[in-house]
């Protein structure tokens, strides 16, 4: 692998550099370049098939590149130590869970393999865990079973934290409990990696977005950002955002427009970013979906 074109800084967790991995004759991932700095949450979207997981994947060691570099809290994943490696949480979707243990168990045991842990059973009230601690993994709900994998992932008090679709199958309040929790961690200085089809998830926690379609990455930034960036894509809504001048400056233009519309008989509706970015993943998505038709 080449070395990156520049040295990573402290405040980059995460740091990919044109990375490809290919699968027979599929490009799964085409050169991808991004950076989530520690502190804030960074959030990975794109249709099913993206590009996404393997991404991950790459990012955490469990798969080698075909090329490009990779550096996780500095180290290369497929040459960190344990000692690197333990500095690095990864909730994964299908949680690798152990069918027949119970979370109480899991907790325990994973906080037995660290150093500074967690307090495993305060981890467990805020997630309520602690409700059914004593069940085994395998009579777990898909919901129980995310908030477990988030708990083991949190456990050792990482760095780097990958969390797969952190909130799937959670009802509101659990959800929003994990939401906080989350967020906490990028605000204790971790580097937190989202990857999520759920825009509210987005547009509650990300600080930074990355889309991803067909292996390449298609923008990146703010939502704002990211919507102004694949505006072409939204099929219907989009998102006035206003930039520069004064809050003054910006009011007065948006009451002109106001006025020009209603002259003309019409309304004018601004649809949050958040709302056109589903639209541009919605779009995507369908792209997707006829590529492979």
């Amino acid at each position: 692998m080449t070395e990156l074109p520049h040295p990573a800084r402290a405040s980059d967790g995460l740091v990919i550099d044109s990375l490809t991995k290919r699968f027979g004759s599929v490009t799964a991932v085409d050169g991808v370049s991004l950076t989530a700095r520690r502190g804030e949450i960074t959030a990975i979207l794109g249709p099913n098939g993206a590009g996404k997981s393997t991404t991950i994947a790459c990012a955490t060691g469990l798969l080698a590149p075909d090329s490009g570099t990779i550096r996780a809290l500095g180290a290369d994943p497929l040459r960190a130590t344990a000692d690197e490696r333990a500095r690095i949480g990864v909730m994964l979707q299908d949680g690798g869970l152990s069918t027949s243990a119970k979370p109480r168990q899991l907790l325990a045991y994973a906080a037995r393999m660290v150093q500074q842990p967690r307090d495993a059973d305060a981890l467990a009230r805020q997630l309520g865990i602690d409700q059914f601690a004593s069940t085994i993994v395998r009579r777990l709900s898909g919901g129980q079973k995310q908030r477990l994998s988030l708990a083991l992932a949190l456990i050792a008090q990482p760095d780097l934290l990958f969390l797969d679709e952190p909130t799937a199958g959670m009802d509101a309040a659990i959800r929003r409990r994990t939401r906080d929790i989350i967020r906490a961690e990028a605000d204790r200085g971790a580097a937190v990696i989202l990857t999520t089809h759920a825009i509210d998830d987005v547009e509650a926690l990300a600080d930074h977005v990355v889309v991803i379609a067909g292996g390449r990455m298609l923008a990146s930034g703010s939502t704002a950002d990211v919507v102004s960036q694949l505006q072409d894509s939204a099929p219907t809504r989009t998102a006035l955002t206003l930039g520069g001048g004064t809050d003054e400056d910006r009011a007065a233009f948006t009451e002109q427009m106001r006025r020009a519309a209603v002259e003309k008989g019409l309304t004018l509706e601004a649809a949050p970013a958040s709302d056109a970015l589903e639209d541009i993943l919605v779009q995507l998505t369908n792209d997707t979906e006829e590529a492979r038709a």
